[in-house]
């Protein structure tokens, strides 16, 4: 399994979506960051992470609620917002570091 830090080293944008089962925004944006994987597809990638079964990772990276979500670039986090966001202000994110 490759380490966190592997996951997030890459040329395109990698946006990690801290979540939890029991979370009801968290519920709300999974079809939002289905279609931004849909709409970026190989210039995007998406990572889930369950902040109840990463607790550590969570820490380590101050995730204080969910969802969470972090853009990162070449391994260096770019973006940072928690709460549910609309498709739109995740496009332009995205779209801003492409």
């Amino acid at each position: 399994m490759a380490s966190f830090s592997e996951l997030v080293n890459k040329k395109t944008p990698v946006l990690v979506d801290f979540h939890a089962s029991w979370c009801g925004p968290c519920k709300m944006m999974e079809p939002v960051v289905k279609q931004l994987k849909e709409k970026f597809g190989d210039k995007l990638s998406v990572i889930k992470i369950d902040v109840d079964r990463n607790q550590a990772l969570a820490g380590k990276l101050g995730v204080r609620g969910v969802p969470t979500f972090i853009l990162y670039k070449e391994g260096q986090p770019v973006w940072r917002e928690s709460g549910a966001r609309p498709l739109h202000e995740l496009e332009s994110v995205v779209n801003s570091h492409l």
